[in-house]
């Protein structure tokens, strides 16, 4: 026998092509349908592009900006302070793209048209799937800009760079850069959600500008151009624009003490800071600062739900691209009854996710123009921030579940989807400060309560199931000793009717129908694939499945089966 034959033990068969080279907005139904719905298919053409993009080269970058991670310089080798933090270049690929596409800033240069937030969230639900760590900054670039505006003089000095295309990672004064980032600096050690408990000290120099002495326990994206911080001033909590620069060029005093260990978002900085006298601006009214940045918080939270609608969305495309090529017991795995009854549920769960995120996003933009959606926007969107983002870590689980061992090992994608689904469920406050806020909602803004049932009651007469929890849903805030301990619950099944709602209100009658009997009427467990036996699963798995079909029509099988380190464009 042959020695080259001797060792050929055996050949690899019955093992997927890694998923590549399709296009993330061509291929997801429910996306074009959403972005139709609420009013921005204008933006289609712009999305075909980016869809390109983030199916394709950007997820390469999404491994390899996680397999090397961002590194601290606090000090150059002569002791001078840096307090710079270095990427590799993969990171910069990906906010290059960002920041070209608009996820920092589409909704802003296209603030005249309408749905111009729906078509900005679509942008960051794309470029959210190959890599979520990178959506940290263009989150926090897009939420400043509402904060800034307090502020005409800060914004007509940092606006132009914020909405600029151009991705400049060069650590230079803001005058000196084709676009800036913007991060934020909100909690400390001893506070955390309780911002109210802030130390830090803002205090007024002659000039009319602020000396900030104190420190923030995370200090997100301590690479961006400027923070906004909150401090304590002479006249209460306020909100300073904490450039990297002070005016006269030199570093400001703004101390990286260490970059955070975490648990997940690998590609992105996350640090501890303290404020050594740091140079300060003041934004909006001196001692209204939570006031200020309360618009910010709204974005921010919306941006939770997205991202966390598009790892529920990476993570239905790769099971369906899994079980369409992997055998076992004699068919497909996509064939097996078993299996089907679990992509189904989990594409129907990704479609009311996305649904209930896009319609938030619609009220967003017009938070300035229309009572109603300004008040649904304020109550919608801590109850969507707070179910969507409590579905995700389960949801991707089950995912990992459709690909057994692979699902587990880090040259695939999946694990890195487990690790970042936690996160936001926690940013921006947790489910319990969630909570708090829609009870708060509800007792000082009586308005928010008239546009919340407002909305549901559109749906009324379309389904009887969720006929039957309209009518009880006013009844579970009656009890106002026990609302509180009981506020998860009755702001579960407010989310799990917005979602019904959209859904019913919509073309897709089977799928809303199969969402309300299997999510308000107890007709499945508490595990996905539990629908019932006459549940639409053919219409949502064709639906979620259109990657696969797409990379099967037109895909070359890679020369590595695990690895994005071959990808291009297609």
């Amino acid at each position: 026998m042959a020695l080259t034959n001797q060792f050929n033990t055996h050949e690899v068969n019955n093992q997927p092509f890694a998923l590549a080279n399709y296009n993330a907005w061509l291929t997801d139904t429910a996306l074009m349908e959403a972005v139709a719905r609420e009013g921005a298919g204008w933006a289609k053409e712009h999305l075909r592009e980016f869809g390109a993009r983030t199916g394709g080269d950007m997820m390469a970058s999404g491994f390899l900006a996680n397999e090397n991670r961002p590194k601290l310089r606090a000090f150059d080798s002569y002791g001078r302070r840096l307090d710079e933090v270095e990427f590799h270049p993969a990171y910069h690929e990906l906010m290059t793209a960002g920041v070209k596409y608009g996820m920092n800033n589409f909704a802003w240069r296209n603030e005249d048209r309408e749905g111009a937030h729906v078509a900005r969230a679509a942008v960051m639900y794309l470029g959210s799937q190959p890599e979520a760590g990178f959506g940290c900054p263009m989150s926090m670039s897009y939420a400043a800009i509402p904060a800034l505006r307090h502020s005409p003089k800060l914004a007509e000095k940092w606006l132009p760079k914020l909405l600029s295309q151009q991705y400049d990672p060069r650590s230079l004064p803001m005058e000196e850069k084709l676009g800036c980032t913007m991060g934020m600096g909100m909690t400390e050690k001893q506070g955390g959600s309780d911002l109210r408990r802030n130390t830090t000290r803002a205090t007024r120099q002659e000039d009319g500008t602020y000396e900030i002495i104190g420190h923030k326990w995370f200090f997100s994206a301590p690479m961006c151009d400027a923070h906004l911080v909150l401090a304590q001033s002479e006249n209460g909590l306020s909100c300073f624009l904490v450039p990297r620069f002070r005016p006269d060029g030199t570093k400001n005093a703004v101390r990286i003490q260490r970059l955070k260990d975490k648990l997940g978002d690998w590609s992105n900085a996350s640090s501890e800071v303290e404020f050594h006298g740091a140079f300060g601006e003041l934004v909006g009214v001196e001692g209204r600062g939570i006031a200020t940045i309360i618009e910010m918080v709204a974005l921010t939270r919306l941006d939770c739900m997205i991202g966390s609608a598009a790892q529920m969305r990476q993570a239905i495309v790769q099971a369906i691209h899994h079980t369409s090529q992997r055998e076992a017991f004699g068919k497909l795995l996509i064939d097996q009854p078993i299996m089907r009854n679990v992509l189904a549920d989990l594409a129907l769960e990704s479609e009311a996710a996305l649904a209930l995120t896009m319609r938030i996003a619609r009220a967003v933009g017009m938070i300035k123009n229309d009572p109603h959606e300004a008040a649904l926007a304020r109550i919608a969107t801590a109850i969507g921030k707070y179910w969507i983002c409590k579905r995700t870590p389960v949801l991707i689980n089950e995912a990992q579940e459709c690909l057994g061992g692979n699902g587990y090992v880090e040259e695939n994608i999946m694990p890195r989807l487990y690790r970042q689904a936690p996160l936001n469920s926690i940013w921006e406050g947790s489910g319990n400060v969630q909570c708090l806020d829609v009870l708060r909602a509800l007792k000082r803004e009586p308005e928010t309560r008239n546009a919340l049932f407002t909305e549901l009651q559109k749906a009324a007469g379309k389904n009887p199931h969720y006929d039957a929890e309209l009518s009880l849903l006013a009844v579970r805030f009656d009890d106002i000793e026990t609302l509180e301990f009981r506020s998860r619950y009755v702001i579960e099944r407010l989310a799990l009717m917005l979602q019904a709602s959209i859904l019913l209100l919509s073309d897709n009658t089977e799928i809303a129908d199969a969402f309300c009997r299997s999510r308000l009427t107890g007709e499945h467990g508490l595990a996905f694939g539990t629908l019932s036996p006459d549940a639409p699963v053919d219409l949502l798995i064709k639906r979620a499945a259109g990657a696969t079909r797409s990379v099967q029509n037109s895909q070359q099988p890679l020369a590595s089966t695990d690895t994005y380190s071959q990808i291009v464009i297609s």
